[in-house]
């Protein structure tokens, strides 16, 4: 299938590696000119020269925190009038929310909600000129199905929810959609890392990662490949159709019916 997003110009933040990455790679895969970010220089030009390797895409870089304003001046300008933008952010830290105080807040909502929100400010405008825009906001599962140790992530993430079920509905009219990809356990770096703050002394982290796959309705981790295709879609022209929503792909975690 082609999903009409070649020539189009696509801003992919934190995409150095994890899912981040597999959104830039199929993007690049389907012609689109990308742009990454990331905090760290060196990680994030072996990613792009990869994803050059593998597609022969033009994808060049942005360093920078999107929680900065510094770091989405430099992405804008890397990518001055993006078609697609998708904002990536990695979670605030878990923890007890009465050990949090007002600058432990105010680092969740610059990092989860404000860059997303601003990031969009600064370009949804082009894309409704344009008549094409397509926004994917990578949050997280935890908006449907909230995790008492995330009580940083659980409100800033819902918060940008309600941010996006507004100004969706406005935009979709000049073929500008707006969405949300939630993840659950995908097999990254990431999820590797939380089961290793966990493991107790003598246990196998390998083990520990096993039985949490298992645990889940799918019987396995998600593989970021397919959370990439799937923003692609999202990202297509075939998706015009498709804005304020909540995509969960989390192999059925969630119970709930909506």
């Amino acid at each position: 299938m082609d999903l009409g997003v070649e020539g189009k110009r696509a801003l992919v933040c934190a995409a150095s590696k994890g899912l981040g990455r597999a959104c830039a790679t199929h993007l690049a895969r389907e012609g689109a000119i990308v742009t990454i970010t990331a905090r760290t220089e060196e990680t994030l030009s072996q990613t792009a020269q990869a994803i050059r390797d593998e597609t022969g895409a033009e994808v060049s870089i942005a360093v920078g925190d999107m929680a900065s304003a510094e770091g989405r001046s430099n992405a804008l300008s890397a990518c001055a009038e993006p078609d697609i933008l998708v904002c990536n952010s990695g979670g605030p830290p878990p923890g007890d929310f009465r050990k949090f105080d007002r600058d432990d807040w105010l680092g969740a909502f610059d990092g989860n909600m404000f860059s997303a929100i601003e990031l969009i400010r600064q370009t949804v405008d082009g894309m409704i000129e344009r008549k094409f825009g397509r926004i994917v906001n990578i949050t997280s599962a935890a908006v449907k199905n909230p995790i008492p140790a995330l009580a940083l992530s659980n409100g800033m993430r819902a918060g940008l929810t309600g941010f996006v079920a507004g100004l969706s509905r406005e935009t979709v009219r000049h073929n500008v959609t707006i969405n949300n990809l939630l993840p659950g356990p995908f097999d990254t770096d990431r999820l590797r890392g939380g089961f290793l703050a966990r493991t107790q002394p003598g246990q196998d982290i390998n083990e520990v990662a096993a039985a949490a796959a298992s645990a889940n309705p799918a019987g396995r981790f998600g593989d970021p490949d397919e959370f990439g295709a799937a923003c692609a879609f999202l990202c297509s022209r075939y998706a015009g159709f498709i804005t304020g929503q909540n995509l969960v792909m989390d192999g059925g975690d969630f119970r709930g019916t909506l």
